[in-house]
């Protein structure tokens, strides 16, 4: 019964004109009762009501349902259904308009089996139509943007051991033609876009496992072939995430690392990644993070999430370089995915995870400011 009692209650004290953190949980705060092999997470509105839903891929290696769960209009998620007939090996599933009907369309990455597109035919309503990439491949994550400049959403599809690939949208969400970039022996598990060099143009900034190298490629009217390092080297990064850390309008590079430091790489007007800042000492197992104005200050806040160790928030101090550590509970749960979203309409970042073999749970953000 350990699932049903997450209590999250944290209050936090600090200075005048500082935050009160209340992120109290409970039983209702999860995403069911069934503890499936949960890889990813996502928020959007899928059924087009004007709240955030959620999307959750099951299986990893072996065949889970993947399932969708309706936002009540108060933050709370109590109709689900399943997305699609049949249960696959599903590492990732990413929302976005594929066919430009103004809603929420789905795509999905298996590993070892075809990966799949769900067109949405208005409030939620999915149909299976077709794929995209390679039949078969061992696809650990997507990510959608629109790399070729056309309007339309691309898909960039995440192989361990396997060359990466884009798949190129036609307009009307379907991805006949596909790119290659990156090595097979890679094994690229997160990717990132930004116009690094400020040609008008998105690049690919990748994080690589197994002590690989992380690079960004740089777009040539899609060819990638053109690539910069960052990061030690041998890192071990299972994730990352792009956004202005110390404030000063340029975009960092945060990586969350598996047995060392996470860290933060601070851009620069050259677009260069050089000049690193150890985000936390400890080594944890770090397979996710995100970023975002969690306390409503105004600057960047990380949120880790961990195999085997608790799930921190990371409190920007304003400089980029200084964190308060907050952890969101006493579980140490096997966490894939973990993402800031505001579930409940009130402006303030809400968080939700995805764990393998234990409930997804979301965690309400209760932060408020106040004079003491």
């Amino acid at each position: 019964m350990k699932h049903f009692y997450l209590l999250l209650f944290l209050l936090l004290f600090v200075t005048a004109n500082a935050q009160d953190f209340h992120n109290p949980g409970g039983n209702r705060l999860c995403f069911g009762i069934a503890q499936e092999r949960s890889a990813s997470i996502t928020a959007g509105d899928i059924d087009s009501d004007g709240d955030l839903d959620v999307l959750i891929a099951n299986g990893r290696h072996w065949p889970g349902q993947n399932e969708i769960y309706l936002n009540n209009g108060e933050g709370s998620f109590t109709v689900s259904y399943d997305l699609g007939l049949q249960r696959s090996t599903s590492y990732a599933a990413e929302l976005g308009d594929l066919d430009g009907d103004n809603d929420l369309d789905i795509v999905v990455g298996n590993d070892r089996a075809p990966n799949k597109i769900f067109l949405n035919k208005g409030k939620g309503n999915f149909e299976e139509s077709g794929g995209f990439g390679a039949k078969i491949s061992s696809t650990r994550n997507i990510a959608l943007q629109d790399l070729d400049g056309d309007g339309d959403l691309d898909i960039v599809v995440l192989n361990r051991g396997e060359e990466n690939e884009i798949c190129l949208n036609d307009g009307n969400g379907h991805f006949e033609k596909t790119l290659n970039f990156g090595n097979p022996s890679d094994a690229t598990l997160s990717i990132a876009f930004h116009d690094v060099d400020s040609d008008g143009q998105v690049d690919l900034i990748a994080a690589n496992r197994q002590e690989g190298q992380n690079f960004i490629y740089f777009n040539r009217k899609l060819d990638f072939s053109e690539a910069k390092p960052f990061g030690t080297g041998e890192d071990e990064t299972r994730a990352l995430s792009l956004n202005d850390f110390n404030g000063d309008g340029i975009l960092d590079i945060l990586t969350a690392n598996i047995g060392e430091p996470n860290r933060i790489f601070f851009g620069d007007n050259k677009g260069c990644f050089d000049v690193q800042h150890v985000l936390d000492p400890v080594d944890d197992r770090s397979y996710a993070c995100d970023s975002g104005d969690y306390d409503g200050d105004r600057d960047i806040d990380i949120v880790i999430g961990n195999k085997g160790g608790v799930n921190v928030v990371y409190r920007n101090m304003g400089n980029g370089k200084q964190y308060e550590r907050i952890e969101l509970s006493e579980q140490t749960y096997l966490t894939y995915d973990i993402k800031f979203a505001d579930l409940d309409g009130d402006k303030l970042l809400d968080i939700i995870e995805s764990n393998s073999d234990e409930v997804n749970v979301f965690y309400r953000n209760r932060t408020y400011l106040k004079d003491h």
